[in-house]
């Protein structure tokens, strides 16, 4: 965001987690989501430290150091937004603020007008359930963490045209079973892997999915694998992925925006699992 705001320049210090853009792996670290090197970042000398809402502790202890702060909201995307606005303020630059939101917004209403249906609203809309991790069980690929209706990627799924599988008021990102998929039955499956390194590792991905074929989204090759760095990252490149999202989702429901000839462009990095027969895969472990 900062860099985003032309604030590269002033940027002193990052976490450990910050490469975009490349000139942020130049910065000095100073820890970790929640490790902050306190040392390290007094040794800065910053006039302001921008953090995240949850960072309640680390936001007590910088008042405590005499750091000046600034707590944004990036849990959803008109927080994302609002933090466009509040750090630009902040930072003594408000014309790039505005030049940023207009043009996410901008990029959020072409899809919209693209892919959302107007109203009345179909009777069954495309119900798409976004994968963000897993635990391995014995080469099955074994729970799946998804996303719940609290957090960015249930706005996305909604700008896109589409609604959330997953309907509980519950978790952030709630642990599902091959069970709980099969209850859910999506339409279509998004799964989120920024440190995705080839084909190689999308394949194995395609093959953990292929094994579920009592998901109806599996069966009919409806299960797509988003590799880039910014799937997990809600900051404002959260378009370039609300993007990618609506193409797949309305290729995958027949939407005419999706079809040869639409002005959208195609999407920067997707997979899809075709239909294949379960029986005839070897078994990877």
């Amino acid at each position: 965001m900062l860099f985003e705001l032309g604030l590269g320049e002033r940027v002193a210090g990052v976490t450990r987690y910050c490469d975009y853009p490349p000139e942020a792996l130049n910065r000095p670290r100073v820890g970790g989501y929640f490790d902050v090197n306190y040392e390290m970042l007094l040794s800065l000398e910053p006039d302001l430290v921008v953090l995240l809402a949850e960072h309640d502790d680390a936001r007590t202890r910088l008042g405590e150091l005499g750091l000046p702060t600034l707590a944004v909201n990036h849990s959803r995307v008109q927080g994302i937004l609002d933090s466009v606005t509040a750090i630009a303020n902040r930072c003594s630059v408000p014309e790039e603020g505005e030049r940023l939101r207009l043009s996410l917004e901008e990029r959020m209403g072409r899809v919209r007008k693209l892919y959302s249906p107007p109203p009345p609203v179909p009777p069954s809309p495309i119900r798409v359930l976004v994968a963000v991790g897993r635990l391995m069980d014995k080469g099955t690929g074994g729970e799946v963490f998804i996303s719940g209706r609290d957090g960015f990627y249930d706005d996305l799924v909604n700008m896109a045209g589409a609604v959330n599988a997953y309907t509980q008021e519950t978790l952030k990102f709630p642990a599902i079973s091959e069970e709980g998929l099969v209850r859910l039955d999506p339409d279509v499956i998004l799964e989120m892997v920024p440190d995705l390194t080839g084909d190689g590792d999308r394949e194995a991905l395609l093959h953990l999915w292929r094994q579920k074929t009592a998901v109806r989204a599996v069966r009919e090759g409806r299960v797509h694998i988003l590799g880039e760095d910014y799937t997990v990252v809600p900051g404002p490149r959260f378009v370039n992925l609300l993007e990618d999202m609506a193409q797949i989702i309305n290729r995958e429901g027949g939407s005419p925006a999706s079809r040869p000839g639409s002005a959208f462009h195609e999407p920067r990095t997707v997979g899809g699992a075709e239909p294949r027969d379960p029986s005839r895969e070897g078994n990877r472990e």
